[in-house]
């Protein structure tokens, strides 16, 4: 199975398992999806940091957490906590560090939200910026474009000036 076929069935798994309720991590306080990130099952981590993305900027209390389950062995646990730091923003500066670990990902999902959370946290760290120019030569055009999108945000003369054709 692709890796694309992958990603796209373990999400097609966690929505049909929540059809026709709501999500396990809607309604929840910061505090409660920070203590799904602790449990034991990564289904349940993946849906603490899914619940924390939701909540964006008012989670910023979770990016400790968050930044220790970007080292979890479950695959989509990893992305869901880098989506959640990209949704959180400028106040997951402190997760700048772990998240240019997550662009070294074997796992392109991973490597791509990694990629566009270093965007939206907006950081001017050197070894962010040195990552994402790494990552626009990744096998995977998705992960190409999210770190082309991240570096137009952090850098767009820059970024302009790199693309080969534009001015």
């Amino acid at each position: 199975m692709s890796r694309r076929a992958w990603g796209l069935l373990s999400l097609l798994t966690m929505l049909i398992a929540g059809c026709g309720s709501k999500a396990p991590y809607e309604g929840k306080s910061v505090a409660q999806l920070e203590r799904m990130l602790r449990d034991s099952n990564a289904t349940v981590q993946a849906q603490g940091a899914m619940g924390l993305a939701e909540l964006g900027p008012q989670a910023r209390s979770a990016v400790p957490a968050l930044i220790h389950t970007l080292e979890s062995s479950d695959t989509l646990v990893r992305r869901e906590s880098a989506k959640a730091l990209g949704k959180i923003g400028p106040d997951a500066q402190e997760a700048v560090s772990a998240l240019v670990n997550a662009c070294k990902d074997t796992e392109w999902t991973v490597r791509r939200e990694a990629a566009i959370a270093l965007g939206a946290v907006g950081t001017d760290d050197a070894q962010a910026v040195a990552a994402l120019e790494r990552l626009r030569k990744d096998p995977d055009s998705l992960v190409r474009k999210a770190a082309q999108a991240s570096l137009q945000k952090l850098n767009p003369d820059a970024a302009a000036k790199a693309i080969p054709g534009r001015h």
